[in-house]
């Protein structure tokens, strides 16, 4: 699908060419920084908003021209959109209320999911008197018990301190296994889409880069951007020499490094850049494909890992270590970690 918006310009993609296909139980995050669609994608899926080209399906049926309390899907906003005039309670029963459940049922329900997000007690509150990590479990529990097919998170943590939203994190992944409720989440906060996705879709200027799991996405990124994207990379730059059996080897300053390729195979005499995740730098002589001296030019304590900058002859490599480590004086590591990012300067 397709979302655009006339601009004095021309016209201008909000998203262009998405298309995505969600599992039934799935929990799958958008992820991009500020204006890659990430957003705009989440409205179309809710009805907020209608693409001009493409449709919506949910659970096979075709939604494009419904309105959002007709779609089954609730939306959880970054800032809650609680009644201020009302209960815990009373806001968690509001759609109960809207689409005409039978009084009878609003006791039970409501005990159940103000249970399953862990305030049972706070029912009589108002939502001033509330942390807000509290605020954030009713506005959980209000999308909760209408028991839609999809649920629609607009990044619900945002707002919250470091402490609060890693308990939430964890509490919201365990809250979708429990429930097996279909979860489309929206961050820019890649850590988060890494430790909560079962897959995830990396999004940029409107368009997606790419789809995988978080494993798929951090060992072999498809493009240039989800590279400098996801995580921490070294880059660097080589002429292709040779193609062998595993791989290829690649000259950088005159040094050979045995390298991978996650999709089309290189050309000898191609310039390519290669990506070296740092935690996948060993320190120390150790039977590797790659074995290079060094030199430590700076080392920074980050709580249980070390950060070195380490100066070698193919240039300045970041290596992260567990635990305290002593100087980089050799490094290694395996072919399989060095890999070719395809359409680097293309991407980039």
């Amino acid at each position: 699908m397709s979302k655009r918006y006339p601009t004095a310009d021309g016209v201008f993609y909000a998203v262009q060419d998405v298309s995505l296909d969600v599992q039934p139980g799935e929990f799958y995050s958008l992820l991009g920084s500020s204006g890659s669609g990430k957003t705009t994608t989440l409205r179309l899926i809710g009805g907020f908003e209608r693409p001009d080209l493409g449709e919506v399906f949910i659970g096979g049926e075709r939604v494009t021209a419904q309105p959002p309390y007709r779609r089954s899907v609730h939306t959880v906003f970054q800032n809650y959109a609680l009644f201020p005039h009302m209960s815990v309670a009373e806001n968690v029963a509001y759609p109960l209320k809207i689409a005409r459940v039978p009084r009878s049922e609003f006791g039970p329900r409501l005990e159940a999911v103000l249970k399953l997000v862990q305030i049972p007690e706070l029912g009589d509150r108002a939502p001033s008197q509330l942390s807000g990590g509290q605020q954030q479990r009713v506005a959980l529990a209000r999308a909760l018990i209408n028991r839609p097919k999809v649920l629609l998170l607009d990044e619900p943590l945002s707002a919250l301190d470091a402490k609060i939203r890693d308990e939430l994190r964890q509490e919201l992944r365990q809250l979708q296994q429990q429930t097996n409720l279909t979860f489309i989440y929206v961050t820019h906060d890649q850590e988060e889409a890494m430790a909560l996705s079962d897959r995830l879709a990396v999004m940029h200027r409107g368009r997606v880069e790419q789809i995988g799991t978080p494993a798929e996405i951090y060992n072999a990124p498809a493009s240039a951007f989800v590279a400098q994207f996801i995580g921490q990379a070294n880059f660097l730059s080589g002429e292709i020499m040779e193609l062998t059996a595993e791989g290829a080897i690649a000259l950088i300053n005159d040094v050979p490094l045995k390298v991978t390729y996650p999709d089309q195979p290189p050309t000898v005499g191609e310039t390519v850049t290669l990506m070296i995740r740092p935690e996948r730098i060993q320190v120390g002589a150790a039977t590797a494909d790659n074995q290079l001296v060094g030199k430590t030019l700076g080392m920074t304590y980050i709580g249980q890992l070390t950060e070195l900058q380490v100066e070698t002859p193919v240039g300045q490599l970041k290596v992260v270590q567990l635990g305290q480590a002593g100087e980089a004086r050799s490094l290694s590591w395996q072919a399989k970690d060095c890999i070719i990012v395809p359409s680097f300067n293309s991407k980039a």
